[in-house]
């Protein structure tokens, strides 16, 4: 695709990156295809290759308006896009350079700016635990659509307290420790039996995914920068052989610190090597299912003998780990080794679930749209459980289902339990 930016954006890091990505497209449309809200709305600017042009219009000197803005807001950023793209447009990156270019130029309606302040202000927060503590204390009167985003209150379980020569860093995350503790206890329970221990960085917080996403970047990044500074003596020391992300969405951010922070000259190499550091935690169990299996030889025996003893799983891949970090197939693939039957939608399990980050608050219309069109297709294979590996995907399909929607490594715990 042809460009010519305007002055203003012509020399500057930003408008060199955004044009060397408009020059991939070649408007061929197939992103249009997979895309979520073109599939709702039916609208070329609701897709992500009019948004694209959105964005090229105003990178070459045009003013943006509110209606610019609406497009790009009712973006996902699921990165479906990225993965259908043949050219390797590298959508998420344009997208956040071009939210933030419209947002400088198009103020925001008093109300919109408050609730978005209040998100990227909140979620982070110290102060969001002892909130989530009483949203969950009265949970039982709270109107439907506040009690969705509040899950009932849930035991952590135990920590484990074995010492093991193997080691790796874990994100609590800003949300998770509050709203679903059990999940970063699980896979510490779970790493414990493989025989690896995990460590938590007191100082690590968000993961500067939200205020990043919110167009707050220098927020965004100075959360970066502190997570940075609270794992690097761990690191530095060759300490852990891992960062571990058992939250896909924070997990596709910080493998892009090295990205984010390419400019900063004072982080840029420490941002470098935690990116190439972070794995998500499903690509740890190859170690973790060949541990169990000799921890436990009954599971060695195949599915009759496995963890799952048959167990019947509809796993719900998020955006961030299909898309984001291109890992598919693994936790179906090594669960199954296990013994349990996993399997994913038969048909769009390449689409967004709605929940992506705040977009449900946002957009809760688009989105609850989304989740029911989600659960029909996973309600067709009858499923015990539902599984997937972001808290945010978890806490929306739960919110319109009955079926326990959990995180895959919960239900593993329980079968070492």
């Amino acid at each position: 695709m042809q460009t010519n930016l305007a002055p203003e954006y012509k020399n500057t890091p930003e408008g060199r990156e955004a044009e060397a990505i408009l020059r991939k497209c070649v408007h061929c449309g197939f992103c249009t295809a997979t895309c979520p809200t073109y599939q709702l709305l039916g609208d070329e600017l609701d897709g992500p290759r009019g948004r694209i042009y959105l964005m090229k219009q105003v990178l070459e000197g045009a003013a943006p308006t509110r209606k610019t803005q609406l497009h790009l807001d009712r973006c996902l950023t699921c990165r479906n896009c990225e993965s259908t793209c043949p050219s390797g447009v590298q959508y998420g990156h344009l997208v956040d350079i071009g939210r933030k270019i419209v947002d400088a130029k198009v103020p925001r309606p008093a109300a919109e700016r408050a609730i978005r302040w209040a998100l990227k202000e909140g979620l982070p927060s110290p102060l969001f635990g002892p909130a989530m503590k009483l949203g969950q204390a009265v949970r039982g009167l709270l109107p439907a659509t506040l009690k969705a985003k509040v899950p009932a209150k849930r035991d952590a379980g135990e920590w484990p307290t074995r010492q093991h020569a193997r080691k790796v860093l874990m994100l609590a995350g800003c949300v998770q420790p509050a709203m679903m503790p059990n999940i970063n206890s699980a896979t510490a329970r779970v790493l414990d039996a493989a025989g690896i221990q995990t460590i938590v960085a007191p100082k690590a917080g968000c993961c500067g995914a939200v205020k990043f996403h919110l167009n707050d970047q220098d927020g965004g990044k100075a959360e970066m920068r502190a997570n940075i500074d609270a794992w690097w003596p761990h690191v530095e020391s060759g300490g852990v052989e891992a960062l571990v992300m058992n939250a896909s969405g924070c997990g596709v951010t910080v493998k892009e610190y090295g990205h984010i922070l390419k400019d900063d000259p004072v982080y840029a190499d420490k941002a470098r090597r935690i990116s190439e550091l972070t794995k998500d935690l499903s690509e740890l169990l190859p170690d973790i299912v060949a541990a169990l299996k000799t921890a436990r030889p009954e599971w060695a025996q195949g599915p009759a003998g496995g963890a799952g003893a048959g167990r019947t799983l509809a796993f719900h891949p998020p955006c961030t780990l299909q898309h984001g970090q291109q890992l598919r197939g693994g936790v179906e693939q090594h669960l199954g080794a296990l013994g349990f039957q996993v399997q994913v939608a038969r048909s769009e399990s390449h689409l967004c679930c709605g929940s992506a980050g705040t977009y449900s608050v946002l957009n809760p219309a688009l989105s609850t749209q989304l989740r029911d069109r989600k659960l029909e297709v996973l309600g067709e294979l009858q499923p015990e459980i539902i599984v997937s590996a972001n808290i945010g995907c978890i806490t929306h399909l739960q919110s319109g289902t009955s079926t326990p929607v959990r995180h895959w490594v919960e239900v593993l715990d329980d079968a070492l339990a």
